[in-house]
């Protein structure tokens, strides 16, 4: 479904060798003890053919509270990066509990003068959809630098890191679709079924806070739409209930489909003492709502994440364990010199 209502997507360059990839402390801070692994991630971003460099705030024990500079700092900050026309794309360094600080600080007329991406998930994925809501920007749900990019790319095999970074390169430079997403035996079909349609998610408990904002997007952006999330830490019930929230603001009652990643240290799943399962959470709430449920895809906190574009128009196939990208995640270079 593509009803009038839904934005104009709003998509950054692509990327070319050698443009300037920024790593920035969009929430959380740096620990010291995380130093190396920011020290891999520039190493791999620069093998995948991009100049790196770190904002500034991204110094290891530099913090207020829990984030990496109060909420006018991190904002102020961002916005230097959307407006500076060196910078190509940000990538996170982690996420955090900041995002939700600065929204009302972010210079979206920069982001429509010259989108970027701007990868992330976890805190970060709140950030996709309130720019999405903004401007249509394509939201790039993707690895961060630290625990990704420089962490749990570096514990996969290295058939999956070569994987990643072909993906990647391509997802940022490419102007073709991609297509079929690279499945594992990991991916469960949880309700059979096929869907088309937009992209749309992140963590389940940052979709249900965007949703309580001044940026909350259209429930009509919903329609038809393919819906993505995950979630880490917390009890099972807490996943039941976030979902019940989804479904008491008519949300479930108009996305096509759902995809839902690896969970990562929910107390509860599973457990011996009859705690379901989490396609059991999932199926419940759905209830009699058939549509196709794609389970246990990587990506989220439990390891690489393959990217999921908010935004791009994709192609759902629960029973055969697929998920496509259909369009491009960036547009063509204009060719300017810059």
């Amino acid at each position: 479904m593509t009803g009038p209502s839904l934005p104009q997507l709003l998509r950054p360059s692509a990327l070319r060798p050698g443009d300037l990839v920024v790593i920035a402390s969009l929430s959380g801070p740096l620990h010291a003890v995380y130093e190396p692994d920011l020290e891999q991630a520039v190493v791999v971003l620069e093998r995948m053919g991009f100049r790196v460099r770190r904002a500034p705030l991204l110094e290891a024990g530099r913090h207020h509270w829990w984030s990496a500079g109060t909420p006018t700092e991190i904002a102020g900050e961002f916005n230097a990066l959307l407006r500076d026309p060196e910078v190509r794309a940000i990538v996170a360094h982690d996420g955090g509990q900041t995002a939700l600080g600065y929204l009302d600080l972010i210079d979206v007329d920069a982001i429509t003068a010259d989108p970027k991406p701007i990868l992330g998930y976890s805190d970060i994925s709140l950030l996709h959809l309130v720019l999405y809501a903004r401007t249509g920007l394509v939201g790039f749900h993707a690895d961060m630098a630290t625990p990704g990019i420089g962490g749990a790319w570096q514990r996969a095999p290295a058939a999956r890191q070569a994987e990643l970074e072909r993906l990647y390169v391509r997802l940022l430079t490419g102007t073709e679709a991609i297509g079929a997403l690279p499945v594992t035996p990991a991916w469960e079909c949880w309700r059979a079924g096929r869907a088309e349609g937009p992209l749309i998610g992140g963590v389940l408990n940052r979709i249900m806070r965007t949703q309580a904002t001044r940026y909350a997007l259209p429930l009509d952006w919903f329609d038809g739409a393919v819906l993505f999330w995950e979630e880490m830490g917390g009890y099972a019930s807490w996943v039941w209930s976030d979902l019940q929230v989804l479904r008491h603001c008519g949300i479930l009652d108009r996305i096509a489909g759902m995809v839902v990643g690896a969970p990562h240290a929910i107390d509860g799943l599973g457990a011996p003492d009859a705690s379901p399962t989490l396609p059991e959470i999932v199926l419940d709430v759905l209830g009699e709502r058939d549509i196709p449920v794609l389970g246990n895809v990587e990506f989220g906190h439990a390891g690489p994440n393959l990217p999921m574009p908010v935004g791009i128009r994709v192609a759902l196939d629960a029973q055969q364990r697929t998920l496509s990208l259909l369009e491009p995640a960036v547009r063509p270079h204009p060719g300017l010199t810059r």
